[in-house]
This record gives C-alpha cells, structure tokens and sequence, in this order.
C-alpha cells in the first residue's frame, strides 16, 4: 500500500527555519512527481510546491517562491520541504502528496505553526 509518513512539524518564531520530510512506500518514488501542499486555518487546501521524478524541475506557489525549497532524494524515498523567512501567513497544516494508479495519496499533515 502507497504510505506518505511526514515528519518535521511544529513551531518557529517568524524569520525562522523548518524543514519537513516525507517518507514514501509502496509506489515506485522515483518516477513520479511529488507535492507540497498546505491548509491554513478557515482556507482552502493550495498546492505549495512540486518537483519531478528526477529532481530537475520544481513549481512554486508566488507566495511561497524565493522562501521555500522543494527536493527529492530517490535513494531515500524521501520528499522535503526548506521552509526558509517563515511568516505567520505560512502556519498550516502541510501535507506530502502524490498521484498514484489515478488516486490521490496524502501524509497525515503535521502542524506548521509560525508564532512568537
């Protein structure tokens, strides 16, 4: 079965730093494209970033460009998300994400909270 286990999550001070991660199973991770996305309290879930199979090609949010870092390592089956000049704006529940078979797979979404 295809598992998305994420882990990194929790409070930082604005102007801080976070990094998420995401383990993936039971899918061939390396040939498919996996995301970032995120829903803040009273919105919609956004798409936050993307990267492709081979790490070559990465999409971003506007709000989000410049701050955060989408990578993959393929030897680790792992996903992250740099989380760099963290703004209020940015708390949300983040959740890892990939497309599977015609089915969407999601992490648990842990808890970003940005707050002094």
């Amino acid at each position: 079965e295809v598992q998305l286990v994420e882990s990194g999550g929790g409070l930082v001070q604005p102007g801080g730093s976070l990094r998420l991660s995401c383990a993936a199973s039971g899918f061939t991770f390396s040939r498919d494209i996996m995301s970032w996305y995120r829903q803040a309290p009273g919105k919609e879930r956004e798409l936050v970033a993307a990267i492709t199979s081979a790490g070559g090609l990465t999409n971003y949010a506007d709000s989000v460009k410049g701050r955060f870092t989408i990578s993959r390592d393929n030897a680790k089956n792992t996903v992250y998300l740099q989380m760099n000049g963290l703004k209020p704006e940015d708390t949300a529940v983040y959740y890892c994400q990939v497309r599977f078979t015609g089915v969407d797979y999601w992490g648990k979404g842990p808890l970003v909270t940005v707050s002094s």
